[in-house]
């Protein structure tokens, strides 16, 4: 079969574009042009911005199924618009090329943050709403799934799965997560926030990934969820594995509130990405009861444990000396 990636070079990509080729599947790799050095033996490169609707069109025509992963993750606002450039007029690229290629399915990476949070109290699966937050990558990414529903609507057979915050190996730009993990190993975290987030594992994203795109119903949605964890329990199994120690302190979040935009700018004066951004804290209170058991069983999704992902992100940091 012939598959086409967008954003290959990503977290979840990086895990995906080998198993797409070690189950012979023909590949094509959409990649942005600020990504020349990239490359992958097996693989057919196609440079273009996923804003680029020919482009995008072009991408599409010769394959059967296309997994959309390309997109701007922000928690720091809409630079400049490019957050609903890259993730809400991509995936309408998408759409549009995919119906005028005659693509067989598409597999659409969304975000849980693409759905309402509100009622914080109540548990949220599949059947919530799409999200009316002002934030830009929740707004952004609801977007995205409209488009992909108006193109169900046009008789485009496509699946979205929205998987929690992703973490683990392989993660090679890294990811906000990963920045995290990196600077808890080199004891470079003040302190913690006294708040959690559901996670899982890359691995387990993938692997769900295709068993949505065979198995998925189209135009049905799959959250995508290992275990709910505090920031320290975190620090803690971070600790466990390299041997640095956890900070001590925590920070409620009425405090980590009224810190972090001096926070902020203090990561930006330092060229550092924030971590702990009025955006992330106010995203941290919220999704903390979750549903995933559509995607077990219809798709088979079965999580690894958070340990054995944080052990093995811990490893491949410090084999490569990245921590």
């Amino acid at each position: 079969m012939s598959v086409l990636v967008t954003g290959p070079t990503g977290h979840i990509g990086t895990h995906l574009v080998p198993a797409l080729l070690a189950r012979g599947d023909r590949v094509r790799a959409f990649v942005r042009s600020g990504d020349a050095a990239w490359h992958m033996p097996g693989v057919e490169v196609a440079r273009g911005d996923i804003r680029d609707g020919p482009r995008v069109t072009r991408a599409c025509e010769g394959v059967d199924t296309v997994f959309h992963l390309a997109a701007f993750i922000s928690i720091d606002g809409p630079h400049g618009g490019l957050v609903e450039q890259v993730n809400a007029g991509g995936a309408a690229n998408i759409v549009r090329a995919c119906l005028h290629a005659g693509v067989r399915r598409l597999v659409h990476m969304s975000s849980i943050h693409a759905l309402e949070p509100e009622r914080v109290d109540e548990v949220i699966d599949e059947s919530r709403a799409l999200t009316s937050r002002p934030a830009a990558y929740d707004s952004s990414k609801a977007m995205a799934e409209r488009h992909v529903l108006a193109g169900v609507a046009r008789g485009l057979d496509a699946v979205v799965v929205n998987p929690v915050a992703v973490i683990g190996p392989e993660d090679h730009r890294p990811s906000l997560t990963g920045e995290m993990i990196r600077r808890l190993m080199k004891n470079e975290l003040p302190g913690l926030v006294e708040a959690g987030f559901p996670w899982v594992d890359a691995r387990d994203v993938v692997a769900a990934t295709l068993a949505a795109e065979r198995r998925g119903k189209t135009g049905e949605r799959y959250i995508l969820m290992g275990e709910y964890a505090t920031a320290r329990r975190l620090a803690d199994l971070v600790s466990e594995f390299s041997g640095t120690v956890a900070p001590r302190f925590s920070s409620p979040m009425w405090l980590a509130r009224a810190s972090a935009p001096v926070m902020t700018a203090i990561s930006r004066m330092r060229g550092e990405r924030p971590l702990f951004t009025t955006e992330s804290l106010d995203t941290l209170c919220r999704y903390q009861r979750i549903d995933a058991q559509k995607a077990r069983r219809d798709l088979g999704f079965s999580p690894r444990p958070l340990a054995d992902t944080i052990r093995d992100t811990v490893l491949w940091f410090r084999e490569r000396g990245l921590a």
